[in-house]
């Protein structure tokens, strides 16, 4: 497809015109993050002195900045335009559904197994212990229909199961990993919940924290959180008593009852607490959800 140059009122924006039409409606793309379906902008982008693409009918208006002349460039944007054109003459893809993947995690926890995907499940928290707090909980409800699951934890992207003692991981986690993966290919519903507050075992919507229980949950988020996570638990201040200078900490998840959490807590959270905040802190207690 060959392309003609058109000069706009504006020095830094060229048209490319096609002999025929491109797209139905317009597009306007000035970072990569939004050209997921138009490999067209996606290479254009690479350019560094390309700002802003505008695509609608027969025409690619493209903007650069300042760093060079058109002179300089015309000819080669021009031929990755026809290039791109060549091999994608629809211009916009059609969005394709991502497959569903799910992967199996061991945690510190023997009890605890985290079953990963590659869709996020929900923006919060959701820790359950058995089928009758599920009831908003679709997903849930469907997990405690077998037997040797005896409790769920759910945030972001994962899920953390519980196993009973009588079952054996050798046994059922490819069956589970297989279920939760079925359940999402399936877009049946993940959760109905509307106040998340009410999900988690502490509820602190109506609560001030102190100046020191926030330079705490600072800490905890930053630097102690996202490997909670990775471990598929979570970790929350519960309260901070300024004159015995005692932290309580809800532990949730794989962390609920796993023999490492207390050594991590107190060899790894309780140290990091004190040498970030000195003289502050005397001791961290745990708490399970």
């Amino acid at each position: 497809m060959k392309l003609k140059i058109e000069n706009t009122l504006n020095k830094n924006i060229i048209k490319f015109i096609a002999p025929s039409t491109l797209v139905e409606g317009s597009y306007e793309i000035s970072e990569i993050k939004d050209a997921a379906n138009i490999p067209l902008a996606q290479e254009l982008l690479q350019l560094p002195f390309i700002t802003n693409i505008f695509i609608t009918a027969n025409f690619i208006a493209i903007q650069k900045n300042d760093m060079v002349e058109w002179d300089m460039v015309i000819d080669e944007v021009k031929e990755l335009i026809e290039d791109e054109l060549l091999a994608n003459p629809t211009v916009v893809l059609q969005p394709s559904k991502a497959p569903i993947s799910v992967y199996v995690e061991m945690t510190p926890n023997a009890s605890v197994m985290k079953f990963v995907t590659n869709r996020i499940l929900v923006e919060g928290i959701i820790e359950l212990k058995n089928i009758e707090e599920a009831k908003e909980v679709p997903l849930a409800q469907y997990l405690f229909s077998f037997p040797y699951i005896k409790e769920i934890f759910i945030s972001d992207n994962f899920v953390s199961i519980t196993k009973t003692d009588n079952s054996k991981w050798e046994d059922i986690s490819m069956e589970i990993r297989f279920n939760i993966s079925e359940y999402i290919r399936e877009e049946k519903e993940i959760s109905t919940i509307k106040n998340f507050s009410t999900y988690k075992s502490i509820d602190h919507n109506n609560r001030e924290f102190s100046e020191a229980e926030l330079r705490i949950k600072n800490i905890l988020d930053e630097y102690v959180l996202p490997a909670i996570a990775g471990d598929g638990g979570n970790i929350e201040l519960i309260s901070f008593d300024e004159n015995t200078k005692i932290a309580k900490m809800l532990l949730q998840g794989a962390c609920n009852g796993c023999p490492s959490s207390t050594f991590t807590l107190k060899n790894g959270i309780e140290e990091l607490l004190k040498q970030m905040l000195p003289n502050e802190i005397e001791s961290v207690e745990a708490v399970n959800g």
